[in-house]
């Protein structure tokens, strides 16, 4: 066990060396390592062919320049990137992010983490990841336009429908899909599956935005059943208030539990009495129409909105973060397990941090990690490129079908790579094994490239 815990160790330091000033994407290797290393020892061909070192050094980091013109007439200059970490099991898949804290390190974390994502899944779908330091709050349709064609326009050399498909994340909706698929079928004189996300008239699938939600909920009922429970009747405390988060609440709703909470930047509502269809309409035409914030369903629904802080002192059955990175610390974790959580399952990509973690698996809750938890975002994605692929259209039942279907495959997988001897799941662990496998054999097979 210390000479297990020394390797890991030593990986990580010639990692910190090579990528220095990167916290975020050292923090998602260590994160993986620690489960990964004690399994490639016992592995020694992993060790031979340095799977994971290859694995967490991008194939290809493109960083470039975005150009463009505001309503003003003045020129603005943003920075564009795409991170196109691993291609052994198919095509770059991964999102595009639009937001001012977009950077090297956050989108190297992201891409590493879609690695292993992409492979739980079981399609065909490398990992990669991308975006701009660009913020389109505030911006108008105009200037959003502008920025996304300047960007396409670089973008387009390194993308295709078997290179890299992107899809959306924070910042590029709908919206901004359309835009820069548009700008990519300007430029390349071609109709292609070169971006997911898009809308259901040129190429989208049914189901895309609800399936992080939809996959997440789809997931925690299934931790739930393995040990003969249900989310029926649950307290659920859920963070965030966009896209994720929404349609996570949605779905809590038809199976029966009774979501407490939503947040935003400025901090969060306790609805004691349940946010029920009516009041997530309000929050849906909030947050996605008018662009308010969380605190207007506090004033009308007569509920307590706490500023600058998180959710997670509400007591609760069930967690789920849905909003950002690293939003769920220690003391969170440990404000869950005081009020009876048992279970927290990851919407956002790394929202728990690993102070966190410890505190969930020394009390013996159950914790889903977001490459698991979240991959039904992802999973959608690829059921659109079989569509576009096929030039057909499964229906909304057909991939909704299939979504939960590839979520129970995905639990069965963290189950048989993380029960431990006396029956508890590790799914962090889990995850991490069952998703290093298939790429790990896959990057063996084709050798050293």
């Amino acid at each position: 066990m210390e000479e297990t815990l020394e390797i890991t160790n030593d990986f990580v330091s010639s990692i910190s060396l090579r990528h220095a000033n990167e916290p975020e994407f050292l923090q998602a290797v260590f994160e993986v390592s620690e489960d990964l290393i004690p399994y490639i020892e016992k592995n020694p061909e992993y060790t031979k062919h340095k799977i994971l070192e290859c694995m967490t050094e991008p194939e290809r980091a493109i960083i470039f320049r975005v150009p463009w013109i505001n309503d003003k007439g003045e020129i603005e200059i943003n920075r564009g990137y795409r991170i196109q970490m691993n291609s052994a099991i198919g095509p770059y898949k991964g999102g595009l992010r639009f937001h001012p804290s977009v950077n090297l390190s956050i989108l190297k974390f992201l891409a590493f983490e879609q690695i292993l994502k992409n492979s739980l899944t079981g399609l065909p779908m490398g990992g990669g990841k991308g975006g701009s330091d660009f913020d389109p709050k505030g911006k108008s349709e105009a200037e959003i336009m502008k920025f996304c064609q300047s960007f396409m326009t670089e973008l387009s050399k390194y993308i295709g429908p078997n290179t890299d498909v992107p899809a959306g994340d924070i910042g590029v909706g709908g919206r901004e899909i359309g835009y820069l698929f548009g700008q990519y079928r300007r430029l390349r004189g071609e109709f292609s599956g070169v971006l997911t996300g898009k809308g259901l008239e040129f190429g989208g699938s049914l189901i895309r935005p609800e399936a992080t939600g939809y996959g997440l909920v789809y997931f925690v009922e299934e931790m739930l059943q393995h040990k003969g429970d249900s989310l029926k009747g649950k307290q659920v405390v859920v963070s965030g208030s966009g896209n994720v988060a929404q349609y996570t609440i949605q779905k809590c709703l038809e199976m029966g539990a009774k979501v407490l909470t939503a947040s935003d930047s400025e901090g969060y509502i306790y609805d004691p009495a349940g946010i029920d269809e009516e009041k997530l309409a309000f929050i849906y035409e909030l947050k996605n129409v008018k662009r308010g914030r969380i605190k207007e369903y506090a004033k009308k629904y007569g509920c307590d909105f706490v500023a600058n802080e998180k959710p997670w002192s509400v007591k609760c059955d069930v967690a789920l973060p849905c909003a950002t990175q690293n939003e769920l610390d220690e003391n969170g974790a440990m404000e869950l397990v005081k009020n009876g959580c048992h279970i927290v399952g990851e919407g956002a990509n790394m929202p728990s941090t690993p102070g966190a973690i410890t505190v969930f698996q020394d009390n013996r809750v159950l914790y889903a990690p977001g490459k698991a938890a979240n991959a039904g975002g992802v999973a959608v994605s690829g059921l659109e490129m079989s569509q576009n692929s096929m030039r057909y259209n499964w229906t909304r039942e057909e991939v909704d079908a299939k979504l939960k279907w590839i979520m129970q495959n995905i639990h069965k997988t963290c189950v048989k790579f993380g029960c431990e001897e006396d029956g508890f799941i590790n799914y962090k662990k889990g995850a991490n094994i069952g998703g290093f496998v298939k790429v790990a054999e896959a990057m063996l097979a084709q050798g050293l490239v």
